[in-house]
């Protein structure tokens, strides 16, 4: 019985294969399988089974399917890693103006309670991992198998950020002249951190399930792109024969089942 990793290497007058942890990956799948095609392809008409699933027209729906799914991770991995981005830019101030808040308010009329309280939402503030954050990620890296636990970090800097603005908000003699030192720019930056966090959120979830699609599309059993293959090889082998130049084309074009 073949495995899903493939037959050991074979020389064939058209091509040869080495099995080697290289040849892994989704898109080798598909590469390797649109190769299968085209050989069966060649055998004509005596590449004729009876199973629906493996004749040629099922065969190149389930390759296009697959690439098509494929690039929709690819897209929607992207999305994720821009909107992680764009957090983390949005993010990175809330520390220096964490400290420029505090230290506005005790230019103010403001009791010590409350410039007290004002501290303890800034000292909250520096602790937050998500906010040392600084440099942007890699685009072109993977997005985590599940959210990471920096999400958590940055839900509380929000509640901190917001906590520290109520503070302000609560002093009448809190009137600075500079913008972005101001209630309502502070409250806008509030919905900002809001609407970036959220938007990694929903990347995440829409990269997720890109990633499930895609997944059916090659790995499920019997119906995928990686069992469809084995199985055309087993048909090969049943018609032609074990020692035949066609199953000698074929055999050691690699498939494997990649982690989910």
């Amino acid at each position: 019985m073949e495995s899903t990793s493939g037959l050991a290497s074979a020389n064939t007058t058209k091509t040869k294969h080495k099995s080697s942890v290289s040849e892994t990956g989704h898109a080798k799948n598909i590469a390797h399988f649109q190769e299968l095609i085209a050989f069966v392809t060649g055998y004509g008409a005596t590449y004729n089974p009876s199973k629906e699933a493996l004749k040629i027209p099922q065969l190149n729906a389930i390759v296009a399917t697959a690439e098509t799914k494929l690039a929709d991770v690819i897209t929607k991995n992207t999305a994720y890693n821009n909107a992680v981005n764009d957090r983390v830019i949005a993010f990175s101030v809330l520390k220096g103006l964490s400290t420029r808040l505090v230290s506005a308010l005790q230019t103010t009329n403001a009791p010590k309670e409350k410039i007290s309280d004002a501290k303890g939402f800034n000292r909250k503030m520096q602790g937050g991992r998500a906010a040392a954050i600084q440099t942007p990620t890699d685009p072109n890296a993977p997005a985590p198998n599940t959210i990471s636990t920096s999400q958590q970090s940055y839900d509380q800097l929000i509640q901190h950020f917001a906590a520290l603005i109520s503070v302000l908000e609560s002093e009448t003699s809190y009137q600075p002249n500079e913008n972005d030192l101001k209630v309502a720019t502070l409250t806008a930056k509030q919905a900002e951190l809001i609407a970036k966090n959220n938007a990694v959120i929903t990347a995440y979830i829409n990269i997720s399930n890109s990633r499930i699609q895609r997944n059916k599309t090659l790995y499920d059993t019997t119906t995928g792109l990686v069992d469809t293959a084995l199985e055309v090889k087993k048909y090969v082998k049943s018609v032609y024969g074990a020692t035949s130049p066609e199953y000698d084309q074929i055999k050691g074009i690699l498939f494997k089942k990649e982690k989910r």
